[in-house]
């Protein structure tokens, strides 16, 4: 959609998007990052990291462990970003969707969630990128039920919605 976008607005844009559901940073980091670094891109965007919280909240991982490891993975993956426009993104509240309820209390996925948003800023701002905050929208997308089918995934006039607000934004 973001893509269409600039399209309409006179930009020329090649897509590559290797982003492949279900993805941790490891897989990221091992399966994608060699894919970006042979396109050699002058733009990215990094959404990641709602598996490795996913997997942190059902494993045995303290909270703060999970996040330093989450942290130390995005350092890597910023660095083998280096010399890209990169746009860092906050996961979404998928605490609120009809299947959040199945990773654990609510408010505790919540506050995860908020904990691995606040990672992702500091890491991207250190190393040069930009953060764009699209929490509140995406939080009221939740709110609104923007849910895909699956129950869990936001729906595709949601991330309609992201695409114009990064349009706008970037």
């Amino acid at each position: 959609m973001l893509v269409r976008l600039w399209r309409e607005s006179g930009r020329e844009v090649e897509l590559r998007n290797p982003a492949v559901n279900g993805y941790t940073t490891d897989d990221l980091i091992r399966e994608e990052l060699p894919l970006i670094t042979a396109f050699r891109p002058t733009f990215a965007t990094v959404l990641i990291g709602a598996n490795d919280l996913v997997a942190a909240v059902r494993g045995p991982d303290a909270s703060r462990d999970a996040e330093q490891r989450y942290a130390r993975q995005l350092v890597r993956i910023f660095d083998a970003l280096a010399g890209v426009d990169v746009v860092a993104l906050p996961q979404p509240d998928w605490s609120l969707a009809p299947m959040g309820g199945d990773f654990g209390d609510r408010a505790a996925v919540a506050g995860e969630i908020a904990r691995h948003n606040a990672v992702m800023r500091q890491v991207a701002e250190r190393a040069g990128s930009r953060y764009v905050d699209l929490f509140p929208l995406m939080r009221g997308q939740a709110g609104r039920g923007m849910f895909a089918a699956d129950g869990l995934h936001p729906s595709a006039e949601a991330y309609g919605e992201w695409a114009k607000e990064l349009a706008a934004r970037i």
